[in-house]
């Protein structure tokens, strides 16, 4: 199904009934990234999974604000306009977690619980890493995109995530090319130092929601200390997984889902 929010055709796949649980993919992914792990929680939970604004079958117009303050609001705009009963969950990866962390900050009376998988918002020591400096740089971003093809896209997603498959890795290239340009977007929005005045909002929602992190460690785009900056008591480390946490052992993460959400 798709719907209009903020002037955006949103694609928004639903699945089982009871309590919901919203998921927020990141880059370059898109709904499809949580397919299996949903396959394991639908009979149980009202699954509600989307192709954020630029990504996959939801395309954006050039001048969507990908500012991290609309990040939230687009999620609010989104919550309401599917009629989802507050408090949900909400579970981010990546990107995703700037949308998620972004609404929880403002609106944590409606966020039953969080979990964090490998994103760094809102961290203030966090640097951005090297391929997302190349793509914030005006000229050295859009050759980047160019010279991206796919031998050089395989190599780079098999860099600490030698668990995903083939299949995995074309459909995040068919993401990346589809959504080039929104992607040089996305990441030139927000100023690090935004870093900095979010994080305490961050900590204070955090502080009251109940937060489980996982964290692939061997991520070759995020160091490992960060899964221990978002206050949480709950981090579930996998010490021979990466990045993509939610393609690579889809199983362990919904078992690791059931689990907390059951608490």
């Amino acid at each position: 199904m798709s719907l209009i929010v903020q002037g955006v055709d949103v694609f928004v796949r639903e699945s089982g009934c009871g309590e919901p649980i919203l998921f927020l993919h990141g880059n370059p992914d898109s709904a499809d990234l949580w397919n299996d792990i949903i396959f394991q929680l639908h009979e149980s939970y009202r699954c509600i999974a989307i192709d954020l604004p630029g990504f996959g079958r939801t395309k954006a117009p050039q001048d969507f604000d990908y500012s991290f303050e609309n990040l939230g609001d687009f999620v609010n705009a989104l919550v309401e306009s599917l009629n989802i009963t507050t408090p949900l969950n909400v579970v981010a990866h990546d990107f995703g977690g700037a949308f998620a962390m972004s609404w929880a900050a403002r609106n944590p009376q409606k966020v039953r619980s969080i979990v964090v998988i490998n994103h760094p918002f809102f961290v203030a020591e966090y640097k951005w890493h090297f391929g997302a400096r190349v793509w914030r740089t005006p000229l050295v971003g859009e050759l980047s995109m160019f010279l991206i093809n796919w031998p050089v896209f395989s190599w780079m997603m098999r860099s600490g995530n030698k668990n995903l498959s083939k299949e995995q890795i074309r459909h995040a290239y068919l993401v990346l090319s589809q959504s080039r340009w929104q992607i040089l977007r996305l990441y030139r929005a927000p100023d690090p130092e935004e870093f900095k005045r979010w994080e305490p909002q961050m900590l204070a929602a955090t502080a009251k929601i109940p937060t489980l992190v996982l964290w692939g460690n061997q991520d070759s785009f995020i160091p490992e200390w960060v899964a221990d900056k978002f206050g949480s008591k709950r981090v579930t480390r996998f010490q021979e997984s990466g990045h993509w946490l939610p393609a690579e052992i889809p199983e362990q993460v919904a078992a690791e889902l059931l689990k907390f959400l059951k608490l």
